[in-house]
């Protein structure tokens, strides 16, 4: 499989995380980039070079407001007197209530960061930028007749919202590369399979016919980002029954996964898309640091297998799976496991 890497990512190492209070190094980390590149190395997957491929593809996603606000913060910030090395919000407009959009960068970082896990630093634009580039790439690759192809992305995605950095996330790539894949294709469907929900990718189609989102992931009930995530949530207006949420106890191994995938893909394959992009998060294992759910290294060749055996032009963007000995052998079982059925 031809695999689409930007080493560019390193550019981002975020320091900043707030773990139950208490102030920790993120767990989105450059050696993320490093063990899942090693990994497809070994299996003597193609590694490409994304080209440029300009505004267009996250600005078709994303506000101006915020694409502004993303290449423009980290200067702003430093600019303040005795301002930290990382921009962080500290301060939200309440959900509800009037809100004028501001003009100070303390009050633009309340309103365009979701959460205290996005810290911007003086390279998180370049390589959020970047990582969105794989995205689009990847998609291009199978618009032009690859069975599918693998964005190594990193900073991940899909918890940013369309104006709004979340949960590791500044732009949203699985979002990026369905938009892109709607250029030759009527309908998309995003399968995400992070342990985590994926929220902003809701959010940016949840009004929207055109683009089908289907979320697999541990109980927003108990797991971040609680708020959001949960069945009932189904769109709206014109995208009233095109988003789907299939929450999992948390715990759930590699028999109920399955299960429950096969579940929605029923409804994939009656929204017919032509193409499919696949949020491919590998915190669902059993060792993964969120522990969120338990699935095996195998399991993930297996859950693999059956996407590729729905026969759609598929393009994988990295989402979650975080630093342990099992994230690089994890990708490399996905991978195996598509190609198989492929």
């Amino acid at each position: 499989m031809k695999v689409v890497y930007s080493d560019k990512h390193q550019l981002h190492d975020p320091q900043f995380f707030i773990v139950r209070g208490k102030v920790k190094r993120s767990n989105e980390q450059p050696e993320r980039g490093a063990r899942l590149l090693a990994a497809v190395r070994r299996d003597g997957h193609e590694i490409i070079t994304p080209d440029d491929h300009g505004a267009a593809p996250r600005a078709a996603v994303h506000t101006p407001q915020y694409l502004r606000f993303l290449e423009t913060a980290y200067a702003r910030w430093r600019e303040l007197p005795d301002a930290s090395e990382e921009v962080v919000a500290n301060v939200h407009p309440f959900p509800g209530q009037p809100c004028t959009y501001p003009e100070h960068i303390v009050g633009l970082a309340g309103y365009h960061m979701g959460d205290t896990a996005c810290p911007i630093g003086a390279g998180t634009w370049e390589a959020a930028m970047w990582s969105a580039h794989c995205a689009t790439h990847a998609a291009q690759l199978v618009m032009d007749g690859e069975r599918a192809a693998y964005a190594l992305c990193r900073p991940p995605g899909h918890h940013a919202y369309v104006d709004r950095a979340n949960g590791f996330c500044y732009l949203n790539n699985a979002a990026i590369a369905a938009q892109h894949l709607r250029t030759a294709h009527r309908r998309v469907a995003i399968l995400d399979l992070d342990v985590h929900h994926g929220n902003g990718t809701q959010g940016i189609f949840y009004r929207r016919a055109d683009v089908l989102t289907v979320s697999m992931h541990a109980d927003a009930h108990s797991t971040t980002p609680f708020f959001v995530g949960h069945a009932h949530e189904t769109g709206e207006a014109d995208g009233l029954g095109y988003n789907i949420n299939r929450p999992l106890p948390v715990g759930t191994g590699d028999a109920g996964y399955l299960a429950a995938l096969r579940r929605v893909f029923l409804d994939i394959k009656a929204f017919a898309p032509g193409a499919l992009v696949v949020a491919l998060g590998l915190d669902a294992h059993e060792r993964d640091p969120y522990k969120g759910l338990a699935v095996t290294t195998d399991g993930f060749g297996a859950i693999l297998a059956e996407v590729a055996a729905l026969g759609l032009p598929t393009v994988l963007v990295q989402e979650g799976g975080y630093l342990s000995d099992d994230l690089g052998p994890n990708l490399a079982s996905a991978l195996r496991g598509f190609a198989s059925a492929a």
